[in-house]
């Protein structure tokens, strides 16, 4: 009797979402085409198709919303896997960290280890493998050892066991933990935010045809929410071990995921930890080294850190904000233990961060948008397409006046100009009703 009743209101809905899909999953095909051609996609091609791809998800949902209707979650996957697919054939743009992935994975086979011994040590090695002779040459900075954790290590070595020198098999590794991340969020939130997320552009690009690994890490912290729900706290501080070794942005909501949990479990944490990084130890290298260099010298796409630094010097700015992060996160660790809620607020944690941090990367918002789904937010996914005109540098222009990887002055007013909006927008409409529906 009840299936009768629905009948007639999911079908004209289902069409809906299917003719959307298809809409969507012709830009990601003419995106998937044009990456896969000699250079790289016209800058004004590629944010025409994020218009294309992202203007339509966004009306879905606000009609959805206004109907409170909520959304087919076989429709869910079913085109959050096309748009996927589209990004695994059509492989990376705009990027080249892939190659660092697929170097890191067969130094890791071959010696045990990827730590310790920069690429450029093997430039005129002659065993190096036909397969990685390319990548090898493509890596950026090769004069530093690798940047990226053992939980991290452990998936390229799987990408080079599947397939060696081939970012296909990381593609491909790196949508079925995204679609891990889609289902751990129909657990966390309604499949209509979920929806967000999954036909996110940013997300797409960032991980189905890019390949950056963030996403593992995001996906372990997510799960290790989801089994504190379950009060199965021993799994989750596993799970957080491994999302650390994954990325360090992971240790952000470690306190906050095992806030209610017994002292224990936060050993369980720490050994986790010490497990995955005492064999590289032993080997006598790790990332850190590497990690300390990108914090004392990096700077791309800052905004505070940026302004700060016009007026004292840099080490001092990153002190100030360090201090005004912590500062901050005390403040949302106390408000979090006052409200009957265990999902804290990585949108807040993370969107904090970056935007203090003296980089601010497009694919840092893969931390930012899992949360922006579960608590939806006008600033969040206006920055997730905002954060997509980092790819306007000197390289990607042309430009020999600019550094490869400077950015014009006008996209950052631009970027962090629209992101301010939608935040102060936020501010003035939903925050009451934010705070009042927490603490019910």
């Amino acid at each position: 009797m009840n299936s009768s009743f629905l009948k007639p209101h999911l079908l004209p809905r289902q069409k809906l979402v299917d003719a959307i899909g298809i809409f969507c999953a012709s830009g990601y095909g003419v995106l998937a085409y044009l990456a896969r051609q000699i250079g790289e996609p016209d800058l004004l091609v590629y944010y025409g198709i994020v218009v294309w791809t992202a203007a339509p998800v966004l009306a879905l949902f606000l009609y959805l919303v206004r109907r409170e209707e909520s959304f087919p979650v076989s429709r869910l996957f079913l085109w959050a896997i096309v748009f996927r697919l589209c990004g695994f054939l059509g492989g990376p743009f705009y990027e080249d960290d892939f190659y660092r992935y697929l170097w890191d994975g067969y130094r890791f086979w071959k010696t045990g280890t990827p730590y310790g011994v920069a690429p450029e040590a093997f430039f005129v090695d002659q065993s190096v493998p036909i397969a990685l002779q390319g990548a090898l040459d493509q890596i950026n900075n090769p004069d530093l050892p690798t940047i990226y954790g053992p939980t991290a290590q452990l998936l390229f070595l799987l990408g080079y066991v599947l397939k060696a020198g081939s970012v296909y098999a990381l593609q491909g590794l790196l949508i079925i933990v995204d679609l891990t991340i889609i289902y751990l969020l129909t657990r966390l939130t309604t499949i209509r935010n979920a929806m967000l997320y999954a036909w996110c552009p940013l997300v797409i690009k960032e991980i189905a045809f890019t390949a950056h690994p963030d996403a593992l890490g995001v996906c372990l912290v997510l799960a290790a929410i989801v089994l504190v729900r379950r009060d199965r706290y021993g799994f989750a501080a596993v799970c957080l071990g491994l999302a650390v070794g994954a990325k360090l942005f992971a240790l952000v909501v470690v306190p906050f995921v095992l806030y209610r949990a017994p002292h224990r479990y936060w050993l369980y944490f720490l050994l986790t930890l010490g497990a995955l990084y005492a064999p590289f130890l032993l080997f006598g290298a790790t990332d850190v080294d590497s990690l300390i260099m990108f914090a004392q010298e990096w700077e791309f796409n800052s905004s505070i850190f940026a302004i700060l630094s016009l007026f004292i010097p840099a080490t001092i700015s990153k002190l100030t904000l360090g201090v005004a992060f912590f500062i901050l996160v005390l403040y949302l660790l106390r408000r979090h233990g006052r409200v009957n809620n265990l999902i804290p607020r990585g949108d807040w944690l993370f969107g904090s961060l970056f935007v203090l941090s003296p980089v601010f990367n497009a694919w840092y918002m893969l931390w930012v948008l899992p949360f922006a789904a579960i608590f939806p937010s006008r600033w969040a996914w206006t920055a997730s397409v905002a954060l997509l005109l980092t790819y306007i540098t000197g390289l990607q222009l042309g430009d020999y006046e600019l550094q490869p990887y400077a950015q014009p002055l006008w996209v950052r007013f631009t970027e962090f100009g629209v992101i301010a909006l939608a935040l102060v927008w936020d501010v003035q409409r939903n925050r009451p009703n934010e705070i009042e529906s927490e603490e019910n």
